[in-house]
């Protein structure tokens, strides 16, 4: 049984439609990957926003395919203005579970953050593939939709920050405690 999140809606201050994004999805799982892409897709389309779409073996490659793309799109001079990462992990019965977790998280929000990357992490990590079923299910979890919500979130606030005349994009000043 999954927990279903309580979707809020972006504030209105922030919305803003379009952009140019990268997905890079693991298709260890296929029917997984498939129903994260969906979800991810259809938030994106929601949001008027493109897509370019690299798939990779497993989650543990995700990383390294998305800065080789990034990279590439920047010197062509079609820099991305975000990028999802969809795939799923499943415990077994060794610690290779911990390792492509863990390390494939840690290189995408490294690679982010030294970016400043709008960036939606949609790599799954479950103890089962029934949980991870209704994770990526657009219909259940729709986790696939939320790492693509995320990323467009990211680039708004970057585009309200960059057009802002204050600190704050909704020009208010907050008040010192």
């Amino acid at each position: 049984m999954i927990s279903l999140p309580s979707r809020s809606a972006v504030p209105q201050r922030l919305e803003r439609q379009g952009g140019r994004f990268l997905i890079v999805e693991a298709r260890f799982y296929e029917a997984i990957g498939r129903l994260l892409l969906d979800g991810a897709q259809a938030a994106l389309a929601e949001a008027a926003a493109t897509f370019d779409l690299v798939s990779v073996p497993g989650s543990l490659e995700i990383p390294l395919a998305l800065a080789m793309t990034l990279d590439r799109a920047e010197k062509l001079g079609r820099p991305y203005e975000g990028a999802v990462a969809l795939g799923c992990v499943i415990r077994g019965e060794t610690h290779h579970f911990e390792i492509v977790a863990n390390e494939s998280a840690r290189a995408l929000m490294q690679l982010a953050i030294d970016r400043r990357l709008a960036f939606g992490n949609g790599i799954l990590t479950v103890e089962t593939k029934a949980q991870a079923l209704l994770r990526a299910d657009p219909r259940q979890g729709d986790k696939g939709g939320d790492a693509a919500r995320a990323a467009l979130c990211l680039h708004r606030l970057r585009l309200s920050l960059e057009a802002s005349q204050d600190f704050w994009p909704d020009s208010r000043q907050r008040e010192a405690d």
